[in-house]
């Protein structure tokens, strides 16, 4: 059994979109992350700072987006969502997992939060580099780990759709528009924007 632990129009959304694409069954158990005080205490028992997402799958609890991708891929690796070990595209595959929690995550969150701070005192660095590093990426590779779609894809993609399509303080660079309607374009992400809620599309305003 698998058991998802899901905030909608939060940074769960992009295991969500991992979930839809790995094609496995899975219960959803909603996390109201808004409410006065934040979720139950109980649930530090899933997840010691009450934040999503999480999942338990026969009775294993894994927080931690880039863990729980890495634990899927290997539970269920019939899916062909991550290259092997040995694959040429493996090293792309964890930079990108990382980097997308590491760097690209705080850099949207301080850039939502007009946060001040100098770069060099920041393990993730300048808004501007994080811009620059991604565009060469996608610039270069169709997908977040070479020419293939992988489960990197749900978190990079989701990453930037939400720092462009929906907070708007990544740019409208047409290489990341390029990359956005590459994944617009799967079914599992359609299903998994119908499910969240979240806008498909840039908001006015």
């Amino acid at each position: 059994m698998l058991t998802f632990y899901h905030a909608p129009q939060s940074r769960s959304f992009s295991i969500l979109w991992l979930l839809e694409e790995l094609g496995q069954p899975y219960e959803t158990e909603i996390v109201d992350i808004r409410a006065e005080g934040g979720p139950p205490e109980s649930y530090r028992t899933i997840q010691p700072h009450k934040k999503v997402p999480a999942i338990v799958h026969d009775g294993t609890t894994v927080t931690e987006r880039a863990a729980i991708c890495l634990y899927l891929t290997e539970q269920f690796p019939e899916a062909g969502l991550a290259p092997a070990t040995g694959d040429k595209d493996r090293p792309a595959f964890l930079t990108s997992l990382i980097y997308t929690d590491a760097v690209l995550d705080p850099i949207i969150a301080t850039s939502v939060h007009k946060f001040k701070y100098e770069a060099r005192g920041f393990s993730f660095g300048s808004h501007a580099d994080t811009v620059a590093n991604l565009a060469k990426k996608l610039g270069e590779h169709l997908y977040a780990a070479g020419e293939r779609f992988t489960a990197a894809d749900t978190q990079l993609g989701a990453g930037i759709h939400f720092g462009m399509n929906v907070v708007g303080v990544l740019p409208r660079l047409p290489v990341f528009e390029a990359y956005m309607g590459r994944m617009m374009e799967r079914p599992g992400l359609q299903r998994t924007l119908q499910k969240d809620g979240t806008p498909a599309t840039a908001q006015a305003g």
